[in-house]
C-alpha cells in the first residue's frame, strides 16, 4: 500500500512538473509573440508615417531653391487701411512686387502682367500677391486703393507684340472689388526699402550707403516668389514673357509644399540649400 502510494505521488509530482514547463514554454512562446507583435505595429507605424511624408513632398526633390531664407519683419498699411504684417502671409505662397501709382514707364506693363497672375490664381485662399509702394511719401492708402480699382477692374488686353496692357474706362460705373489677396502696401520708406534690399532681393540698384534714405529710390521690374515659409524661391523680371510663365509655372509647385520636414526630422531635409 505504502509503495502504490509513493508512485502515486511521484506520478503526481512528475504531472506537475510537467504542467508547469509546458505552462512556461506557453508563456515564453506569448511574450517573445508579443515582442514581435509589437516590433511589427511600431514598424508599420513607422511605415505609415514615411509614406505620409513621401506623399507630401519626395525628401530632395523640391522644385526651387531658397533663395534667401529670412526677410526682415515688417509694419505696413494695405489699401484698406488695414495693419499689414507678417501674419498676413503666414502660411501663404505669395509674390512681391515694387511700384508706384503715378508711375507711367514699367510699372503699367509690370501690373498687367501681374493681373494676369492674380487672375489664374485669384481663388487660391493660400496664395496672395503684395504690391510694396517705393514712393510712400505720394501712395496714400486712398491713392492705393483708387489704384487697386484700375488693376482688378480694368480692362486687360494683349497688344500686338505679344505684352499686355490693362484699359482703364473712367467713364465706367465702379463695381464691388471681389479681392482678397492682392494687397497694395505703404508704410516707412526704410522698412520698405529694406525688405525689398535685404529680403526680396529684387532691388536691382546698389543704394549710396551715405545718401540718406529720402533720397533713394528703387525702382525694379523685378518679382519675388515667397512660400508659406517666408523663404524667397524664385526672382522673375515682370517685363519678360519667359519669366511671366515660368512665374505661372513656378507657384503651383511651390503651393504643393505642404509640409517642411526639416522642422520636425533631423538628418532629412527636402529644403535645398
Amino acid at each position: 500500500m505504502l509503495q502504490v502510494s509513493s508512485k502515486r505521488m511521484w506520478s503526481d509530482s512528475r504531472l506537475t512538473e510537467i504542467i508547469r514547463t509546458f505552462a512556461l514554454a506557453i508563456i515564453s512562446t506569448m511574450k517573445k509573440n508579443r515582442i514581435w507583435i509589437y516590433v511589427a505595429f511600431f514598424g508599420l507605424l513607422l511605415g505609415g508615417f514615411y509614406l505620409a511624408i513621401r506623399m507630401e513632398q519626395p525628401f530632395n526633390e523640391a522644385p526651387l531653391p531658397v533663395i534667401n531664407n529670412t526677410i526682415p519683419n515688417f509694419q505696413l498699411t494695405d489699401q484698406n487701411g488695414k495693419s499689414f504684417t507678417p501674419r498676413n502671409t503666414e502660411g501663404k505662397v505669395y509674390v512681391a512686387e515694387y511700384f508706384f501709382t503715378t508711375c507711367k514707364g514699367i510699372c503699367p506693363k509690370m501690373n498687367a502682367n501681374m493681373r494676369r497672375v492674380f487672375e489664374a490664381f485669384k481663388n487660391e485662399p493660400d496664395f496672395m500677391i503684395v504690391s510694396h509702394t517705393c514712393m510712400p511719401e505720394v501712395d496714400s492708402v486712398s491713392l492705393l486703393k483708387a489704384y487697386e480699382s484700375k488693376m482688378i477692374q480694368g480692362d486687360l488686353q494683349q497688344n500686338r507684340d505679344g505684352s499686355y496692357k490693362i484699359i482703364v474706362d473712367s467713364n465706367a460705373s465702379a463695381k464691388p472689388l471681389a479681392n482678397s489677396n492682392w494687397k497694395f502696401v505703404t508704410g516707412n520708406k526704410e522698412m520698405l526699402y529694406g525688405l525689398a534690399r535685404k529680403g526680396y532681393l529684387i532691388d536691382n540698384g546698389k543704394p549710396d550707403s551715405t545718401q540718406r534714405i529720402e533720397n533713394q529710390f528703387i525702382h525694379t521690374q523685378f518679382f519675388a516668389l515667397v512660400d508659406r515659409y517666408g523663404r524667397v524661391r524664385g526672382i522673375y523680371d515682370g517685363l519678360i514673357e519667359d519669366d511671366i510663365q515660368k512665374l505661372l509655372k513656378d507657384i503651383p509647385a511651390v503651393m504643393q509644399e505642404k509640409v517642411d520636414h526639416t522642422r520636425f526630422l533631423n538628418g532629412f531635409s527636402n529644403s535645398p540649400n
